[in-house]
């Protein structure tokens, strides 16, 4: 791991012009009118972005060897794995806006976009501070061991996302309304430009994404210290994200030992973090661990489902709202706070308007 990086400037400038083209296709063709995706075609999708992936995969052992195809692959698992946790968080950010099903891949499509930057902001920070700081690394490991302990012991508890404090800040400085305006994520009103409650939406995504890189960009430091393994690892992951969510959210429910086994592997490359410096754990166990664990996992939950779940979708005025696994007892809970926060939004736009229209008889 301690060997040069394979990423010369023409592979960095080769592989961010094929980024910027397969998600241009995916717009610009693919998706250009908002509409509804269904199963089917997101589950062509998905396994349209694994076989890019394991594509790119067999181009590197083809050209780097066995070591740097092994790398990536291992991350590509890992970065996957830790990825789905986000689905999580777009049931409950889509369910608590009551965001169309229509638009929601148009949220997803800039939200990823939004994360491919910050990730790479993440790894060259994280990629530097390895380099100047030998010991930063035990501090990263340290954190996935607490992180995945704490994952494991923690009970299911209940997300509010509008909560948060890069989205709360957001929501205080941009004006807003409180109606949707088709796909738009501004509309001008009065002669003024105010936020939707999309882009309401899409902020609450990108801060929920700083969050899991803070996670996820330490754990892959583990299996490899190529910066452009990591990013590519990463971004391949990310970019397949938009139709797996489509694929599982209506059943993510019952991948109950999902946050489990997230859990083990952020346990497990904090450890190897930790030995680095005692025995280095070669990457072909790290990559035989992550897979058994997340075998493990998906056959546990296939064969002890989840004894009382619910994934309803209802519908409102057209908004269809994707409600994630919770006891029958918990739904109308999540009505009415997905109600309570549409008014909030509305009394927030109802006194931005206000203090514009006072700011405006000042200067009349």
């Amino acid at each position: 791991m301690e060997s040069a990086s394979i990423g010369t400037p023409i592979l960095w400038a080769g592989f961010t012009v094929l980024v910027l083209a397969l998600l241009a296709l995916d717009l610009g063709v693919f998706h250009r009118h908002a509409r509804e995706v269904h199963a089917g075609e997101a589950i062509v999708w998905t396994f349209v972005w694994i076989a890019v992936a394991l594509l790119f995969n067999v181009w590197l052992f083809w050209s780097f060897g066995a070591d740097r195809g092994l790398e990536f692959l291992a991350g590509y698992l890992l970065e996957k794995a830790l990825a789905v946790d986000n689905i999580f968080v777009f049931i409950i950010v889509f369910s608590a806006f009551a965001v169309p099903r229509a638009y929601q891949h148009r949220v997803l499509f800039w939200g990823i976009l939004g994360a491919l930057v910050m990730r790479a902001v993440f790894i060259v920070l994280g990629a530097a501070l390895l380099e100047a700081f030998h010991w930063i690394i035990y501090v990263f490991g340290g954190f996935l061991v607490f992180t995945g302990i704490k994952l494991l012991l923690s009970r299911a508890a209940e997300l509010h996302p509008e909560r948060n404090p890069l989205f709360r800040l957001f929501r205080r400085l941009v004006p807003s309304v409180a109606e949707y305006h088709g796909a738009r994520f501004t509309v001008r009103q009065g002669g003024r430009r105010y936020a939707t409650p999309l882009l309401l939406v899409l902020a609450c995504i990108e801060a929920a994404d700083v969050i899991f890189a803070v996670d996820s960009i330490p754990a892959i430091f583990a299996v490899t210290r190529d910066p452009f393994i990591v990013y590519t690892s990463n971004i391949f992951a990310i970019l397949g994200l938009r139709a797996l969510f489509f694929v599982v959210a209506g059943a993510v429910h019952r991948f109950r030992y999902l946050k489990a086994s997230c859990a083990v592997i952020l346990v497990f490359v904090g450890v190897k973090m930790l030995l680095v410096d005692v025995y280095e754990i070669p990457v072909v166990i790290s990559l035989g661990v992550i897979a058994a664990v997340l075998a493990a996992s998906v056959g546990a939950s296939w064969l002890w489902p989840p004894e009382s779940a619910v994934a309803a979708v209802l519908g409102t005025d057209g908004a269809d709202r994707a409600i994630t696994s919770r006891s029958v007892a918990d739904v109308p809970n999540e009505s009415r706070r997905a109600e309570s926060l549409v008014r909030s939004a509305g009394r927030a736009a109802t006194s931005t308007r206000r203090e514009s229209e006072v700011t405006d008889d000042r200067f009349t």
